[in-house]
């Protein structure tokens, strides 16, 4: 046990030093940092140390059993999402929370998110949605959650995610007719050697996804993907970031480099901008 608490505090004061250094580079600096760490997890998958993720994951329950939790109190989520749904106009824009690659172009998505969490637990948003934020604080190593809200006939392009140390969660909250004309989808192009190409045309290839009310899939976010909700109603989704299942000295790594990522001003910046007022 004392080696363990030695071990604790080595890492944490090895922390706060790296998240003061990180806090002095430029925008430009941190992107370069970031490419770097999730390079040292591609490699790693790339060895078999942790498998590659499919397009799409639904058998995840073993690895990360806390998020039946959500399935099974999917009418609770959804009554609250219901009523949020009431002050739509209030939910924070996509584009606050560093949702940039829906600004510009042809297209527009009009896109809204409301936040139980970044990091830490967002309390002022958590007190208007208090029975699904009950049941997050349940759910360990999650650092993103929030409802994402996609207004009819809107389109997200075709987008690379930011970080591989997590798998992304989304649980179907809110779905049109439960998608049964299939017009709420997410498509992911999960093959590695289109993804190192870095061009966004191929995600024609990519495989689509259905969402399903009260149904969960988890997928990696680092591949090209993009998705729609081509109805006439509001699709909502919950989505959840966690940290991935990795041998226990990525684990900790991991998890130092979130420490750090999640004291960075940037992501405060997220959270004071993600607080509805009511």
């Amino acid at each position: 046990m004392a080696i363990l608490g030695l071990v604790v505090v080595v890492l944490v004061a090895l922390g706060v030093g790296t998240w003061r250094y990180v806090s002095s580079l430029t925008g430009e600096q941190k992107i370069a940092i970031k490419d770097a760490i999730n390079n040292v997890f591609i490699r790693a998958e790339a060895r078999g140390v942790f498998p590659k993720a499919p397009a799409f994951e639904t058998r995840y329950h073993n690895d990360y059993p806390a998020l039946r939790l959500l399935e099974e109190n999917h009418k609770v989520i959804r009554d609250e999402c219901v009523k949020l749904l009431g002050i739509k106009n209030k939910l924070t824009d996509m584009e606050a929370m560093g949702g940039g690659y829906t600004v510009g172009g042809i297209h527009t998505a009009q896109w809204k998110t409301f936040m139980f969490k970044s990091g830490s637990f967002i309390e002022e948003n958590c007190r208007l949605a208090p029975k699904t934020s009950d049941l997050l604080r349940r759910i360990p190593d999650v650092y993103t959650v929030f409802f994402s809200v996609l207004d009819p006939h809107q389109h997200i392009p075709p987008h690379f995610g930011y970080y591989k140390g997590f798998l992304r969660y989304h649980l179907g909250v809110i779905i049109p007719q439960d998608n049964a004309d299939r017009r709420c989808w997410l498509r992911i192009n999960a093959d590695l050697a289109d993804n190192k190409r870095r061009d966004k045309s191929l995600i024609d290839r990519g495989e689509y996804y259905n969402w399903k009310e009260g149904e969960g899939v988890m997928f990696d976010d680092t591949f090209l993907h993009d998705a729609a909700n081509e109805s006439d109603e509001v699709r909502v989704v919950m989505w959840l970031d966690v940290a991935r299942r990795m041998p226990w000295y990525l684990h900790l790594f991991n998890k130092l480099v979130l420490f750090i990522i999640h004291q960075e001003g940037s992501v405060k910046r997220i959270r004071r901008n993600a607080q509805i007022e009511v």
